[in-house]
């Protein structure tokens, strides 16, 4: 594949991925400006790597994996500790889930542990299988199955103390 076909490929990947690529950088970081740097880093890594991936076939798996820890490696640096009150997140929601709901949802998502918020985005916001997940983190399925059970309970736990 000659360097100008890889190119046009890659354009049109990143083109028909960007938005969803977006909203699932969203989940994990809960912030859309970040949401945005992250997706940008993740695109950027997946340019380099563009010819062995697209030749193997997992650009998605491989950029949700360099999204994942993009986002992990962001949330461990101490300037992205501090959180704002006064600036609302801009979010653009489902027809029916209101404002309040998804922002406790998302903040609910924030006090799980990187893992589980991994397996729960993955497992239940994207549909992917326990396999799936399994091979994307590169962990067993049953580390998936537990990871993604406590990161249900807990989210359970933190959304029926913030509903009235």
């Amino acid at each position: 594949m000659r360097r100008t076909e890889r190119e046009a490929a890659y354009v049109e990947f990143a083109t028909a991925r960007r938005d969803r690529l977006r909203r699932i950088a969203y989940g994990m970081c809960g912030d859309w400006h970040r949401a945005d740097d992250l997706v940008q880093n993740a695109l950027v890594k997946l340019y380099v790597a563009w010819p062995r991936v697209h030749r193997s076939g997992t650009e998605d798996a491989y950029v949700r994996r360099v999204l994942l820890n993009a986002a992990i490696d962001d949330s461990r640096r101490a300037v992205r500790r501090e959180r704002p009150t006064e600036v609302l997140p801009e979010t653009a929601g489902r027809v029916g889930v209101t404002v309040e709901d998804r922002d406790s949802l998302v903040a609910a998502l924030q006090q799980l542990p990187a893992q589980q918020r991994a397996t729960v985005l993955l497992r239940h916001w994207l549909g992917l299988s326990v396999a799936e997940v399994a091979a994307e983190l590169g962990i067993t399925e049953g580390t998936v199955k537990s990871h993604t059970s406590r990161g249900l309970s807990a989210l359970r736990g933190a959304l029926s103390v913030v509903e009235p």
